[in-house]
């Protein structure tokens, strides 16, 4: 039988003015508050992109992966989910309020974060960014109190060291990748002696600009800068047009001239041989040789020589007999 709890007391009066006695439901009831209790606070789970970090009587016991999971009740047993595949980013001299097509950035000012000095004794306003991911979660929670702070606090440290060791025109200009891969891994070094359980993904330096009082003679400096690199750049692509051609010429020169001087050598070498045979015959036979002379050099002067006249010993007037005319054989 049901008992309902009077409303007024002339239900009460009309009940004998008697309540039943519901203690033998109290045990019941705290074994089923008992008994879900246990059920809520023992069974939990544990996401795709997270893991579960227990902590038993405070200290670590054990790391569980994604999934449905049981740990001791009454918080014998305490969970910490901790997200190891997000990215976490932080921003460094600015603040993105709405990322997008057109992204919206905060109009208020860090310059007490981007404002750096250089080696060589000038200021630069530096905005970078960080992005990182948990590498240990237990490290992550026992090791460091703010994980993020402390990121965030290293990272401007970092930047600072390595643009401090850079000049003015090495971090406007040329040197940006090299000092953003510099305190990617100085920022890393210094987490790692921490014990942060943090590994960094990117450091990327977004812009490094002159403070803003003095934007316009930066400017104008580096258009200077540039202008002369052009020039230098200009001077040497014509370099690298006429030297090589120069060079070249001037071996063909080189090479042409010790050919022709290779070649005088040797016919002088073979004109002094003919002259030494030809002297070595004529005092053999000084006649024959004398005439086999004469003849050879008439063979090679009268091809050469024009009209021929002829003249007779004792004769008062040119031979007409012989045609030796020009071309005539």
């Amino acid at each position: 039988m049901k008992f309902k709890i009077p409303d007024t007391p002339e239900e009460l009066f009309r009940q004998g003015g008697k309540i039943p006695n519901m203690n033998k439901w109290v045990p019941t009831l705290f074994f089923f508050l008992i008994l879900g209790f246990i059920a809520v606070t023992s069974f939990y789970s544990v996401e795709q992109d997270e893991v579960g970090v227990i902590r038993r009587f405070g200290k670590y016991y054990q790391t569980t992966q994604p999934g449905l999971h049981w740990k001791l009740p009454f918080n014998i047993d305490k969970l910490n989910k901790v997200k190891v595949k997000f990215v976490h980013k932080q921003e460094f001299g600015f603040r993105t309020l709405q990322p997008g097509i057109q992204t919206k950035y905060s109009g208020k000012s860090y310059d007490d974060e981007a404002l750096m000095l250089t080696g060589d004794l000038n200021v630069l306003d530096v905005s970078w960014i960080v992005q990182f991911v948990v590498k240990d979660p237990v490290h992550l929670l026992f090791s460091v109190r703010n994980p993020g702070e402390t990121v965030r606090d290293l990272s401007e440290s970092t930047m600072r060291q390595v643009i401090g060791d850079h000049s003015v025109t090495e971090a406007l200009t040329t040197q940006k990748n090299e000092i953003s891969q510099q305190a990617k891994e100085k920022l890393q070094e210094a987490l790692d002696s921490y014990k942060s359980g943090v590994q960094i993904v990117k450091l990327e330096l977004q812009e490094v600009l002159p403070p803003k009082p003095v934007t316009k003679s930066f400017n104008e400096v580096n258009e200077a800068e540039q202008e002369r690199e052009k020039v230098i750049n200009e001077s040497w692509e014509a370099y690298n047009k006429v030297i090589p051609k120069a060079r070249g010429q001037a071996e063909k020169t080189i090479r042409e001239a010790e050919g022709y001087a290779g070649a005088r050598i040797e016919k002088a070498r073979g004109d002094a041989n003919k002259f030494i045979e030809t002297w070595t015959a004529y005092k053999e036979a000084k006649d024959v040789t004398r005439r086999r002379l004469y003849l050879e050099t008439l063979e090679d002067i009268i091809p050469r020589a024009g009209k021929i006249y002829v003249f007779e010993p004792g004769a008062n007037a040119i031979l007409p007999l012989l045609n030796l005319s020009e071309g005539g054989k």
